[in-house]
């Protein structure tokens, strides 16, 4: 849709928005007097909190992929599995579906998390080649699909809870099951740490190209 006219944000208007409730204020109030949430127009000590918890998150997942996720015993044998094992296993005995759903999910979109959250910060501090509604769209993205990261940990719950035959068969959960959902709380934690208006900031002074027509730079931002 093509907008017209002049585009303003809130802080060239002298408002300022609560982040966790959406009321808006004058500028310069220091709390919202709706839900008590300090207010803030930018929070310059976000990205700090996103590497922090990104490392964190980063140092937790990968003993969660070498470590066994899920522990078998049977009474004759008992066996250790990783996911990238559980999920080649799982292949073998013909469950090819279940097996691309669990690598997709505790492998490809945590590691593409860590990705997009990595280069939503630096394009933030250094600049980036995507357009601010892309960033935008990607951190939309991230914030939606982190919740879903946790199905490893919800199949290793309820095998763990349904399979308990005493001496004939037990499953349990591994170390990794706690090092993978430590990993996607912290993951969690530094896409909301990220001030997503910080993504905008750089298109507030951007002089505009020659040759291009006002309404088409207003619609891109």
């Amino acid at each position: 849709m093509e907008i017209t006219g002049e585009v303003r944000t809130a802080r060239d208007m002298g408002l300022v928005a609560c982040t966790r409730c959406t009321k808006v204020w004058s500028a310069g109030t220091e709390t919202c007097a709706r839900c008590g949430h300090p207010l803030a127009s930018r929070d310059e000590t976000s990205l700090q909190r996103v590497w922090a918890w990104w490392l964190v998150g980063m140092f937790c997942y990968i003993p969660a992929n070498l470590y066994p996720m899920l522990e078998t015993r049977t009474l004759v044998s008992s066996q250790a599995d990783t996911i990238l094992g559980g999920a080649i296993e799982l292949a073998h005995h013909g469950n090819i579906g279940i097996a691309i759903v669990i690598i997709v999910a505790s492998m490809l979109i945590p590691i593409g998390k860590f990705l997009v959250i990595a280069a939503l910060a630096f394009g933030t501090r250094y600049g980036s080649t995507f357009t601010p509604i892309r960033r935008q769209q990607l951190y939309e993205v991230v914030e939606y699909i982190g919740r879903w990261s946790m199905i490893d940990v919800f199949v290793v719950a309820i095998l763990s809870s349904l399979v308990q035959l005493g001496t004939l068969a037990a499953i349990r959960p591994g170390s990794a099951s706690l090092f993978f959902a430590l990993s996607v709380i912290f993951t969690m934690l530094s896409a909301q740490s990220f001030d997503s208006r910080m993504i905008w900031d750089e298109t507030a002074d951007d002089p505009e190209p020659s040759g291009q027509k006002p309404a088409a730079k207003e619609a891109a931002v």
